[in-house]
């Protein structure tokens, strides 16, 4: 029978599997919506394309819609390939899978990276913008590069908790229009400036929710091993 609490490097607790249970609904919503909006209803971008001002460089409309639709489809595959990967069955059940899925998150972060940075110069408010896009960009690579050496070197829970502070960029675009909105229809703030707020305020939210979140599991790990002891 299996223990109620159990440890280890992605042994979660069961109020942990619960809020996995529920990330995985999230997700699974939030790609099933981004497919529909981008490639169905608006695949021409015609609702975003009015906010952009402040570009300087001239906008290749077929090449930019081919780039943002790669960058938008590899963006889902790295949501979901890494959520999979936080799953305590998979990493203890399927070792092989779990690697493959790795690979792939990788791979596909290093195309939304590349993808990125063709589309920063474009991107709604200009230079500022696009430096905080950029910005973006190398932290992502940054801490995914970490996690990876993390695991090459057999630091499970080191890995862990990098790819956490890595996956959490797989939402840097809800959070950046979470924040816009709130600024321009909840404060009256114009839109390109709420942009703009949203692409530097998602830098520091994603950061600090992925700290809370590395110590939320380190917390109920501690317990978990307290209560398993007694």
């Amino acid at each position: 029978m299996r223990s109620r609490i159990e440890t280890g490097g992605y042994g979660p607790l069961n109020n942990i599997e619960s809020c996995y249970r529920f990330m995985v609904g999230i997700c699974m919503l939030l790609i099933l919506y981004i497919i529909v909006k981008n490639y169905i209803i608006d695949f021409e971008f015609e609702g975003f394309l009015s906010h952009k001002t402040g570009v300087k460089h001239r906008l290749n409309l077929t090449v930019w819609l081919n780039v943002v639709y790669v960058h938008i489809g590899f963006a889902c595959i790295a949501m979901a390939v890494g959520l999979l990967n936080f799953s305590y069955r998979i990493y203890h059940n399927r070792r092989r899978l779990h690697r493959i899925n790795g690979y792939i998150y990788v791979v596909s972060v290093f195309i939304v990276v590349l993808t990125s940075g063709y589309l920063a110069p474009h991107a709604t408010g200009g230079k500022i913008t696009s430096i905080g896009f950029n910005v973006l960009n190398i932290i992502w690579l940054y801490v995914t590069t970490v996690a990876m050496i993390h695991i090459k070197k057999k630091r499970i829970i080191q890995h862990r908790n990098w790819m956490v502070r890595s996956y959490v960029f797989c939402y840097t675009n809800l959070t950046i229009h979470l924040v816009t909105a709130l600024l321009n229809q909840g404060f009256g703030y114009e839109y390109v400036s709420s942009y703009t707020i949203g692409v530097y305020a998602s830098i520091v939210l994603l950061l600090t929710i992925s700290e809370l979140v590395i110590r939320k599991i380190s917390d109920e790990r501690l317990i978990g091993r307290a209560t398993h002891i007694s």
